[in-house]
């Protein structure tokens, strides 16, 4: 009896398992995606294929052994910019930096050699050899950006490869200062999250065309707080092309002598301008007779002629007067308004190549 009793307990146990088994798997159906979602997929795998990871390595010398190594420097974020393979980026990813190495999303890794660095923009151009390149992002227009329109930030965040965020343009015409003393102005603000590692990745606008080059976020932690910054597309119109043909970015020049040292110590002393040192030989400012400052016995500043406004804008400093001429191009011309002791001139003159 206890032998049968085992049996149909058994018995019992296993049919229960055979209905339990028998029961239809329940197949739920994924949530449909709305139409902003669709699009955000879409951007993203269309432009995916444009951003690449780039890391950095410097060359150490044991002092030993005398055998030197490439130790890892870190890592940052780029796109194509054209079909040539020209890589946009930011200095502070590549500068100072002895190799790079571009990884590419269809897993390739490509030694880059570097062919322009802009300090003052943070801005930065790389070059690879390879072929089937994917296609160069589109590039829209700084002019057209609102505040709260969408944005989307691709890069390499602490070594996450091609990560997407969003987020809305928070703000317009942000300054910073760069590793080279200058203001960056006209920056983009945005609460995408930008972390380390998204240096010189694109922001996109919400039909996938490049507004900025992320470059900076501001958080007392060093991970993001909700405040990023990005180069606006307009300046990397100017400087990329400039760094692809001559490896330097120089803006349009009136052939004025400046220094930044000295023009701050006269702004600290009251004087509101750009102090004329001198002229360049044969430039416009030398044409139109532009006087330089002079010291006098004991040693002091005696000014001469003092920039005071570009085309009707008030100019404070250099930072104004280096930001005026981002904007333009050689051979515009511009109305310079003019300082010298308690008089006033305006001058029109013309842009000449720096």
């Amino acid at each position: 009896m206890l032998v049968l009793a085992a049996g149909l307990a058994g018995g019992a146990a296993g049919y229960r398992a055979g209905l339990a088994q028998a029961e239809p798997e329940i197949v739920v159906p994924p949530l449909p995606l709305t139409d902003t979602e669709r699009t955000t997929i879409s951007l993203f795998q269309s432009a995916r294929e444009s951003v690449v990871a780039i890391s950095t390595a410097d060359t150490v010398v044991d002092p030993w052994t005398r055998r030197s190594y490439e130790q890892p420097a870190g890592s940052g974020s780029g796109f194509l910019w054209d079909d040539r393979g020209h890589i946009v980026t930011n200095d502070h990813v590549v500068g100072g930096r002895s190799t790079a190495t571009v990884a590419l999303a269809d897993g390739r890794s490509v030694e880059a050699r570097l062919v322009g660095r802009d300090a003052a923009h943070d801005l930065a151009v790389l070059r690879i050899r390879a072929e089937d390149l994917p296609e160069p992002l589109q590039v829209g227009r700084s002019r057209d950006l609102e505040v709260g329109q969408g944005v989307l930030a691709i890069g390499n965040p602490f070594g996450l490869d091609w990560t997407l965020t969003t987020g809305i343009v928070s703000a317009l015409d942000r300054e910073l200062p760069s590793r080279t003393g200058r203001t960056i102005r006209g920056l983009i603000q945005t609460d995408a999250a930008i972390n380390p590692g998204n240096s010189g990745g694109p922001l996109l606008d919400s039909a996938g065309r490049l507004i900025g080059v992320n470059t900076a976020i501001y958080s007392p932690s060093g991970a993001s707080a909700g405040i990023g910054f990005a180069v606006p597309v307009g300046t990397v119109r100017r400087v990329v092309p400039q760094l692809i043909e001559s490896g330097r970015y120089t803006p349009p020049s009136l052939g004025i002598e400046v220094d930044s040292r000295v023009n701050a110590a006269v702004n600290r002393q009251g004087l509101e301008g750009v102090l004329v040192l001198g002229t360049v030989p044969g430039s416009p400012a030398a044409e139109a007779g532009l006087e330089g400052a002079r010291l006098d016995r004991a040693g002091r500043i005696v000014p001469g002629d003092v920039l005071t406004a570009l085309d009707g804008e008030p100019l404070e400093g250099l930072d104004d007067f280096f930001a005026a001429l981002d904007s333009r191009e050689p051979g515009e011309s511009v109305t310079v308004t003019l300082r010298s002791g308690r008089s006033e001139r305006t001058v029109e003159m013309e842009l000449v190549e720096g």
